[in-house]
């Protein structure tokens, strides 16, 4: 079982990630968790804080000359702004002087202030901010090494950006991941692609924000992940979990998701046919978005994560409360991006491949990468 835990605020000193269950003998360097974070950091439209951040990596446990040691792996994240915020974020007993008391629509600020009895907007605000997905990312990497050596990538490319959608049928595959990222909006269709720049220009000049949806694709994944037995086992829930776990996202398909309900049986499903040349089963469309009965059919996983406008505005206009005076105001503002569309669809494939390097962990075992990949192997073998 593949679990990890992030810690740490978006101000703080540092983020940092615990990864348990990883196999031992698993390349892994400082820079290639650097490159998936700076992958993070891509994307038109992002604000200033993406240059003042900068993702200082540190390994501080489970690797050992660039290879896992099988036990718990520990990455520390700092935060290069630190010294401009250590005291408003001091860990010492004391108090702010400068509460954010008008909390904003469309935040976890409110919720949260009042769940926990907190009067500063700050104390929620730190850790539901999205500057958590760092950390993810980090165990991120580590699962698409694990993924590797069992012939399976996952990458991601934007399709709907604000009000501007990618008609394009035409995918990326694993060769295409260098052009997705060369596009300002990781977009793999150059007409939607100009459209969707002008569109983060005029919300830019509006001091507005912009939603909109990634794609997430996953190539070469085996049959058999996931399981129909039981509810928290189903390979789609568990992907939908986690890709509805990432910061203002608020709507996740599978396949054609819902598309599908609009059809007939006849349309709706992936047919079988028999590849003798490769000699095994395959289906001739990708409707179910490789997975039937909670568990991948061995064809390509298609899943999509819808994003909302980011709640906290250039322009603040988002009518609220001052929870201090309780009289009517405009939400506070904090430094934000016009959209973070293109840097969510890297943190929904840290989180797929995070789904599917444990459910390739659970379904073939081993304490070391050569093992799994021998019992990867020998279970391929057996199809018929």
């Amino acid at each position: 079982m593949l679990r990890f835990l992030t810690a740490g605020e978006s101000h703080g000193r540092a983020l940092m990630v615990t990864i348990e269950g990883l196999p031992a003998g698993l390349p892994i360097t400082v820079e290639e968790v650097q490159g998936e974070l700076a992958r993070r950091r891509l994307g038109y439209g992002r604000g200033p804080r993406m240059r003042f951040e900068q993702d200082e990596v540190t390994l501080i446990g489970g690797v050992r000359h660039g290879r896992t040691l099988g036990s718990p792996v520990g990455i520390l994240i700092g935060n290069t702004e630190w010294p401009k915020w250590e005291t408003e974020m001091s860990p010492a007993p004391g108090r702010t002087e400068k509460p954010l008391t008008k909390p904003r629509p469309g935040h976890a600020d409110l919720a949260g202030m009042q769940k926990y009895g907190f009067t500063d907007a700050r104390d929620v605000l730190e850790r539901a901010s999205a500057r958590e997905t760092a950390a993810r990312v980090a165990a991120g990497a580590l699962a698409k090494a694990l993924l590797a050596p069992l012939d399976v990538a996952v990458l991601s490319h934007v399709v709907q950006l604000g009000a501007v959608v990618s008609k394009a049928a035409e995918r990326p595959g694993p060769a295409d991941l260098e052009r997705v990222d060369a596009s300002p909006v990781r977009c793999f269709d150059a007409t939607a692609e100009a459209a969707m720049i002008d569109e983060v220009e005029a919300a830019s000049k509006a001091g507005d924000s912009l939603g909109g949806v990634v794609e997430v694709l996953a190539y070469g994944v085996p049959v058999g992940l996931g399981s129909h037995v039981h509810w928290d086992r189903k390979l789609d829930s568990r992907l939908a979990q986690a890709l509805m776990s990432i910061q203002a996202v608020k709507a996740v398909e599978i396949g054609d998701g819902l598309d599908v309900a609009g059809r007939r049986g006849s349309e709706a499903h992936d047919p079988i046919a028999w590849d003798d040349a490769a000699g095994g089963y395959r289906r001739e469309s990708d409707r179910a978005g490789g997975i039937e009965g909670g568990m991948s059919t061995g064809g390509l996983i298609v899943a999509r994560a819808a994003m909302k406008p980011l709640a906290t505005l250039n322009r603040p206009v988002l009518k609220t409360v001052d929870v201090e005076t309780k009289e009517e105001t405009v939400s506070f503002k904090e430094r934000t991006d016009v959209t973070a569309v293109p840097a969510m669809g890297v943190v929904a494939e840290t989180m797929v491949a995070l789904v599917l390097a444990n459910e390739a962990l659970r379904k073939f075992g081993g304490d070391s990468l050569p093992e799994i990949v021998r019992n990867r192997d020998a279970f391929l073998a057996s199809l018929t």
